[in-house]
């Protein structure tokens, strides 16, 4: 992964078990140029084996202002189903990549940066944050995933009316509508992803295996097939040694029982 040769727009580090992307164009409010977005996916068709957690952060006030419009050109039609096949390759690398991935938010979280942070598993927000979908207004239509994932979040009709009157949402409402799973302080936003990813690091490989890749395929599904997918994930994961092992120190009161606390 730090051997990655990434785009200028893009930085890698790794920290203890968990490798770190950041978002490194603040002059241009992390907007997404299309080499910064190849770029993603070649950091995490990058990742060592054992790296057990990524997260996603962004140098500057702002997490990502989305498409960089300078590189909006007049594509025909199926140029520009390309171009968005393209975002939508990368992005599902993130959502079903390997290892389960927290983005950092702050400042603007619009377009295709809503689209980047909606393909992350867990959203930290900072009290800086705004999402918007401002394509509705200029003519366009979301192309990097968001009509997919973002309903999954806060529904269609909020998503509707995000693109059709350009509606924005603030941090604490983005928390209650389900864009984020955590609010913090501004400053502050890097050092919570990084710390729930290094609990996150924590847990049994086939656990957050299961957890990234199988949870969501059995939510999408019917009841009988997701019930039957329940089944054979949890065979698998508690077949391991590890989880053996696992079993045996909370049997043992050598592991952390949970409390209110």
């Amino acid at each position: 992964m730090l051997g990655t040769p990434l785009p200028d727009a893009l930085r890698a580090e790794r920290i203890d078990d968990v490798a770190v992307l950041t978002l490194a164009r603040p002059a241009k409010r992390n907007a997404l140029s299309d080499e910064a977005v190849l770029g993603i996916e070649r950091f995490f068709d990058g990742l060592e084996p054992d790296v057990r957690a990524v997260v996603i952060d962004a140098d500057g006030d702002h997490f990502s202002a989305g498409l960089d419009l300078a590189e909006m050109t007049e594509r025909d039609t199926l140029a520009g189903v390309t171009h968005s096949r393209m975002w939508h390759r990368v992005f599902e690398k993130i959502e079903l990549g390997p290892v389960p991935v927290v983005a950092a938010l702050k400042g603007a979280v619009v377009g295709g940066g809503l689209e980047l942070a909606a393909a992350a598993h867990i959203r930290v927000a900072e009290e800086s944050t705004f999402y918007a979908l401002p394509e509705g207004q200029r003519g366009l239509f979301v192309g990097g995933g968001a009509s997919v994932r973002v309903p999954r979040l806060i529904g269609v009709s909020r998503m509707a009316d995000m693109m059709l009157t350009g509606r924005r949402y603030d941090a604490q409402e983005g928390l209650a509508l389900g864009l984020s799973q955590y609010a913090v302080a501004d400053g502050t936003g890097r050092k919570a992803a990084l710390e729930l990813a290094g609990r996150i690091a924590q847990n049994a490989p086939q656990t957050n295996f299961a957890v990234v890749q199988a949870l969501p395929r059995i939510a999408e599904a019917n009841p009988r097939d997701g019930f039957l997918m329940e089944s054979l994930m949890a065979a698998i994961a508690q077949g391991t040694d590890d989880a053996k092992g696992r079993m045996r120190d909370f049997l043992d009161g050598r592991a952390k029982k949970v409390t209110d606390e």
